[in-house]
């Protein structure tokens, strides 16, 4: 069984390195949200990392969340304000889209403008009057193993998807290089910057967010420019494994 980590202790460890961090490339570190990734993490231990001060968790599969939001729902009364937010991800198929939009508060890995149609109108069908925020997610490195959008599809659809009323589109996500030197993450990181700016240089409403970087390279992440940080490992230690 893998050893727990202190959560308190993790999380003041994430926020000094992201301090550091943002201060080498003279940014705010108030403008990084850590993302607390719950994959095989179980319910007791997210009231722990809540209790730590942590407050928006992410799940990569649909199925996964529900279980979860069920179980605390059932034993947790949150003080005002201090509800916790929920992301998305991972794939979302089409089929999944309902319940994910009942579930997850941001949806990071939207990655085609047939998804975003979809998740717009199941919005408009179950929570008329909401808009879902949506990150668009981009595969810079035009990795065969990776979702996304190439980006010059991104650049053709985008229009579109800032059309969808029910939608509004904060900014971008990508997933970096599994590469052993966190410096050779830093390219795929650049090129999402680029594009954002590119993008966001056009009279049309992306939003500003980037989430980009994990355990192993949130802090390049954060040098160049990253919003949100999507952290497992970093607060939970190493996960067990499983089938």
């Amino acid at each position: 069984m893998a050893q727990e980590t202190d959560l308190g202790a993790a999380r003041a460890a994430i926020l000094e390195r992201i301090a550091a961090a943002a201060g080498r490339a003279g940014r705010d570190p108030g403008d990084v949200e850590v993302v607390a990734v719950t994959k095989t993490v179980p319910p007791a231990r997210i009231l722990e990392a809540i209790g730590a001060g942590f407050t928006t968790f992410a799940e990569n599969r649909v199925q996964e969340c529900q279980a979860k939001v069920g179980e605390l729902g059932a034993v947790a009364t949150y003080p005002a304000g201090e509800q916790p937010r929920w992301h998305l991800v991972g794939p979302l198929q089409s089929n999944k889209a309902r319940r994910a939009v009942e579930l997850f508060d941001v949806i990071e890995t939207v990655d085609s403008l047939d998804l975003a149609r979809r998740l717009d109108r199941v919005v408009g069908e179950v929570q008329s009057g909401r808009r879902l925020s949506v990150l668009l997610q981009v595969n810079v490195d035009g990795d065969a193993a990776k979702s996304g959008f190439p980006p010059a599809e991104l650049e053709r659809d985008l229009a579109a998807i800032l059309a969808l009323p029910a939608l509004s589109v904060e900014g971008l996500m990508t997933v970096g290089r599994l590469v052993d030197d966190p410096e050779l993450a830093r390219p795929t990181f650049v090129a999402l910057r680029t594009l954002s700016e590119r993008l966001r240089a056009r009279p049309a409403g992306l939003g500003p967010h980037l989430s980009m970087g994990m355990t192993d390279d949130f802090e390049v992440a954060v040098e160049e420019g990253a919003t949100l940080v999507r952290l497992g490992r970093a607060i939970f230690g190493a996960r067990p494994s499983v089938g």
